[in-house]
């Protein structure tokens, strides 16, 4: 990778790490490294700035967690594409309902292993006559609805059956194929629900929707799954934290 220019300030009581961080960060916004570009070994940069090796490191997780850094076994560390820049912890709703102790329930409204759809398949980085799974399900908790899950997945995972999805987090089955999802980029949103997604969802005239369209990637940058999301707006709630930049 091309060698950034630092500045630090050891005067400042901004730490050392968060100094770091934000230059490199800068450097990866303006395009000066670029996506795929390999990162520069931790010793030498620590040695070229006169830096500790735990405060070059701790800047270095700090851009892998914000999603500017890719680690790749075998490969080292390179910046990652653009368009999954992310901060907060990717997790499916499955898991998040298991982690508070409550027993999800998945329902399976419809399955489709050759769906075309434009716009999905432009998420996924594949021509818009793609044949794409689509797959659309409900997940309650305690008998009550929590949410409306429809997902697109590439036409490798087309041997998904009801009985897989309705078993397991989609996440875990994409993980137990090969296809970790390790960021993804999300846009949260509200608006009124359908008629549809009333009844489903058990909606009263009026209550409003919470929603979330996600495409995730694999640590090779790959797109591995695209969802457009919907919640009860009592039932589920977006915890999201926030940098200064």
């Amino acid at each position: 990778m091309p060698e950034i220019a630092v500045t630090i300030d050891r005067t400042s009581p901004v730490p050392l790490y968060h100094q770091l961080a934000e230059q490199l960060t800068a450097a990866i916004d303006s395009g000066r490294l670029k996506p795929g570009d390999p990162f520069e070994n931790e010793l030498a940069l620590a040695e070229r700035l006169e830096l500790s090796r735990p405060t070059v490191r701790r800047a270095i997780a700090e851009l892998v967690g914000r999603g500017l850094l890719v680690r790749r076994r075998g490969v080292g560390t390179t910046v990652a594409s653009q368009v999954i820049h992310r901060r907060d912890e990717l997790t499916s709703l499955h898991d998040d309902m298991v982690r508070k102790g409550q027993k999800p329930l998945t329902t399976v409204l419809s399955l489709d292993h050759g769906a075309v759809d434009a716009t999905a398949a432009e998420a996924l980085g594949l021509p818009p006559e793609t044949p794409l799974v689509s797959l659309v399900r409900l997940r309650s908790v305690d008998d009550v609805p929590a949410a409306l899950m429809h997902n697109w997945l590439p036409p490798q995972f087309a041997d998904l059956t009801v009985d897989d999805l309705a078993d397991a987090s989609l996440y875990a089955i994409l993980r137990s194929r090969g296809a970790h999802p390790v960021i993804a980029h999300q846009t949260i949103g509200a608006r009124r629900p359908t008629a549809r997604e009333r009844k489903l969802l058990g909606l009263a005239a009026g209550d409003p929707l919470l929603t979330m369209s996600r495409k995730a990637y694999s640590a090779k940058g790959e797109a591995v799954e695209y969802g457009d999301h919907c919640y009860r707006f009592d039932q589920y709630a977006f915890d999201v934290t926030v940098h200064d930049r």
